[in-house]
């Protein structure tokens, strides 16, 4: 929902209703993730989408229905055998949208939500979207040091309470099923959890012109960047004006004391080895999203030894991508970024590099497990 949420609190602050649509549960080739949102606003206005275009026109008439005093509901829209073209997914794919009414009295704390994810405050709002009237669409509003709301009884709250916060460190919104006193191991509630993480982090070590495209890229794929560099005279903010923070610091010392997590990704482009190999040394042993290396494949080569004479394993260097990035045929720094963008983004979903006219799998893939890094 942060695409659509300022549109949703003006709203919301002014006293108006508006219906809207979430996607709660996607599976095969579907095209937007769950807590992709479309708002249907009191002047019948639409914003956001949930499928980029497929059933838009649908899920805005059951989001204008419930504005309008109808009940919450879940609509699943995938292909029709009769007529893939009516109202469902052209690409293959089925996703769950859940429909509702949000007004200052559905949603009474959706302000200091909104101020939570607008500071990058860790909150998650989980929904009863399945079980029997009355019940659904019961919240609760969790994070990491409180929750408020109540979903039906203690005993629920407290075992989605803690769900809720294993989603925020994962940075993932799902619908985890329930029994009615939170028994994990029945179906008979079904409760959409948005998770509203911090942006995952970017660190680019190099201050190169391939790092200030690397950064630009970066900030568009919505990551927060850091460009690090020990050398004072090239790391700074005007020559990486993209960069949410610029670091002047040797960087395996800057990357032994930041905060990182399973979704960060490092981008060493510093190609030096009095910087790389004890930069590496650390982010090898880290739980990281994705370690990309630029370099030859000579470079590569020697690198690969020195980091195994630091008593790296095989396992933990089969994690490095080097030379970074897919091949594209990029020369210039722009082209480059895009590379390793491209690469990032397969590491996290999965992805081959693969021209897609020559891939059979779905388009849309499920994200990898998640390495775990003792």
């Amino acid at each position: 929902m942060h695409d659509v949420l300022e549109e949703l609190l003006g709203w919301w602050r002014a006293g108006e209703p508006v219906g809207v649509g979430t996607v709660v549960a996607t599976w095969k080739s579907a095209p937007r993730p769950p807590g992709a949102a479309m708002l249907v606003g009191p002047d019948g206005t639409a914003v956001g989408s949930v499928s980029g275009g497929c059933v838009e026109g649908a899920v805005y008439d059951a989001a204008t229905e419930v504005r309008d005093g109808g009940p919450p509901a879940v609509h699943r829209y995938g292909v029709s055998d009769d007529d893939a073209f009516a109202v469902g997914l052209t690409c293959g794919g089925i996703i769950d949208v859940y429909v509702e009414r949000i007004s200052r009295a559905t949603f009474p704390d959706l302000d200091e939500v909104a101020a939570d994810v607008r500071e990058g405050r860790p909150v998650a709002v989980a929904t009863v979207v399945d079980a029997g009237d009355g019940v659904r669409g019961r919240r609760l509003v969790v994070r990491p040091d409180s929750a408020t709301g109540a979903l039906g009884s203690d005993r629920l709250d407290d075992a989605v309470r803690d769900d809720a916060r294993g989603l925020l460190e994962q940075g993932r919104s799902t619908v985890i099923r329930y029994g009615h006193d939170g028994e994990r191991r029945l179906d008979d509630i079904g409760v959409f959890v948005a998770a509203y993480a911090p942006r995952p982090r970017m660190i680019v070590f190099g201050a190169i012109d391939f790092a200030a495209a690397v950064a630009r890229i970066g900030s568009f794929l919505g990551y927060r960047v850091t460009v690090c560099d020990a050398r004072p005279i090239f790391a700074t903010t005007r020559r990486f004006p993209d960069a949410d923070e610029v670091v002047v610091e040797w960087p395996h010392k800057y990357l032994s004391q930041t905060a990182t997590d399973e979704r960060t990704v490092v981008c060493v482009l510093t190609h030096d080895p009095k910087f790389d190999i004890p930069l590496l040394e650390v982010a090898l042993r880290r739980p990281l999203a994705y370690v990309g290396a630029m370099g030859s494949r000579r470079t590569n080569a020697s690198r690969l030894e020195q980091l195994r004479e630091h008593g790296l394993t095989d396992d933990e260097l089969a994690r490095l991508h080097a030379p970074i990035g897919l091949d594209v045929g990029a020369r210039t720094p722009e082209e480059t970024a895009v590379s390793v963008a491209a690469e990032i983004v397969a590491a996290r979903w999965g992805g081959t590099g693969t021209p897609l006219r020559e891939v059979t799998r779905a388009i849309h893939g499920e994200p990898k497990p998640r390495l775990s890094v003792n």
